[in-house]
């Protein structure tokens, strides 16, 4: 009988999962393999939130597995090395894998092809594993990807979706191999306190409860800071404890407004793998580049402190970054405030943004995080590139009666409906009592320094 290595990445589930339905062909015993690669962490990939939460993912895995009568195999190593010493291990003919279209997944794939040709092992790679619909699959006439979001997302709209597959009813592991301890958060430092529970089972319990209590509401509401009823499903996108195919089909099924437009956000997530696949370097260049000249020296790096900590005197900017700090997460309409006052009120380097961001967000996908990042900043895809997000008119239209700035600004917490918003209209005296700092500078002077550094005056 032949044996099939399953080598798990960005996709650690055992629902809809075609490597696992490929190898599972033809009764094989398959070797479900996660590979702890150093090389992840010396591209900027890991993070104490997403290692945390990757911990949780992988134990999730494992229970599922044991389920079914296996068991996952864990090894630390080089991808290549490791899958190759595991094929040798089992005495395996074939490898399957989800095809990864970032420039360090097509080179961790190349490595390993090469790797596994010597031995006589085949290395099969699935699409549709990562994103509804594959990087590439769709292209404008003249393109090799699409540089703007309305005319991808009527193409995707009308894209056939494969259906999704069930988890298997069982499968068998070769007894003899041995695996490593599997992680868990015990012993990692620098964890956010409030970071969510990761796996497929927690993904799969969050997407029914979402479906059933908001996504009713979701088309009207989706950008309410406190009433938050985002699906929080980011991080099981990224770790693929969620299929996206998966996800697009339960939303299209449910039906409304609100599941048409949470369709939209995924693919918003399709079109900025796409973009990357094609332009890998836009995830540290400008990918349309205005000619910044981005603020540098001791005052930017103290402005820089102040955002990161949560302390720019604007209460909506605060808020969310200590719901970053605290949770490892952000509303998505909070992202959207704090990366415009960065680059366009404080007029900082959206990559010093997208960094603090990767080492917090639990979701920190390099597509979107960068590209998002770019988007706001006006050096993306974006058609209007010097939009500007005014922090008070933003609190007050996302976050009408302050609620949401006093649960994370609790030195306002005293301040009544949106006067929350503008602590320094307050009176002197009345000002004082507040242990909160002054603005970091005003939002007109701000916008004219924007101006001025884009020639716009």
């Amino acid at each position: 009988m032949t044996i099939a290595v399953v080598l798990f990445t960005s996709d650690l589930r055992v629902h809809d999962h075609p490597p696992l339905r490929a190898a599972l062909e033809g009764g094989r015993e398959i070797v479900p393999l996660f590979v702890r690669d150093p090389a992840v962490d010396r591209a900027g990939f890991a993070a104490p939130n997403r290692l945390a939460f990757l911990a949780d993912c992988l134990r999730d895995l494992d229970a599922s597995l044991r389920g079914l009568g296996g068991r996952l195999v864990v090894r630390t190593g080089d991808t290549a090395a490791e899958v190759h010493r595991v094929v040798r291990e089992a005495e395996a003919d074939e490898v399957h894998m989800a095809g990864g279209h970032a420039a360090f997944a097509r080179t961790r794939e190349s490595g390993l092809r090469r790797a596994l040709e010597a031995e006589g092992c085949r290395l099969y790679t699935h699409d549709a594993v990562f994103t509804a619909v594959p990087p590439g699959d769709l292209t404008p006439q003249g393109s090799d990807h699409f540089a703007v979001f309305t005319p991808y997302f009527r193409r995707w709209s009308a894209e056939p979706l494969r259906t999704p597959w069930p988890a298997p009813r069982e499968l068998r592991v070769p007894a003899s191999l041995r695996s490593e301890d599997l992680p868990g958060r015990a012993g990692l430092s620098g964890v956010s306190p409030g970071l969510a529970a990761g796996g497929e089972g927690e993904g799969r319990a969050q997407l029914r409860s979402w479906l059933a209590r908001h996504a009713a509401e979701y088309e009207d509401r989706h950008d309410d800071l406190a009433g938050d009823v985002t699906s929080r499903l980011s991080p099981h996108l990224h770790f693929g404890t969620l299929s996206a195919v998966e996800l697009v089909h339960r939303a299209r099924r449910h039906g409304g407004p609100g599941a048409e437009a949470f369709i939209r956000q995924v693919c918003w997530r399709d079109f900025h793998q796409q973009v990357l696949a094609a332009r890998p370097e836009s995830s540290g260049t400008d990918y349309r580049s205005r000619g910044d000249r981005w603020r540098h020296g001791r005052e930017a790096a103290a402005d820089l402190l102040a955002w990161q900590e949560g302390r720019t005197g604007y209460p909506i900017v605060d808020a969310a970054m200590r719901q970053l700090a605290h949770e490892g997460w952000m509303h998505n309409r909070g992202r959207l405030i704090t990366a415009s006052f960065l680059t366009k009120t404080l007029y900082l380097d959206w990559r010093a943004g997208a960094r603090h961001f990767l080492s917090l967000l639990v979701d920190g996908d390099v597509a979107n995080n960068q590209l998002n990042w770019q988007w706001v900043a006006g050096t993306g895809t974006d058609t209007r590139p010097n939009r500007v997000l005014n922090p008070v008119l933003q609190g007050r239209r996302y976050d009408p009666d302050g609620a949401y700035v006093r649960r994370w600004v609790p030195e306002l917490a005293g301040l009544d409906g949106p006067d929350v918003h503008e602590p320094w209209r307050l009176p002197g005296l009345e000002r004082a009592a507040y242990d909160y700092p002054d603005p970091l500078i005003s939002l007109p002077d701000g916008l004219a320094r924007f101006r001025h550094a884009r020639s716009l005056e």
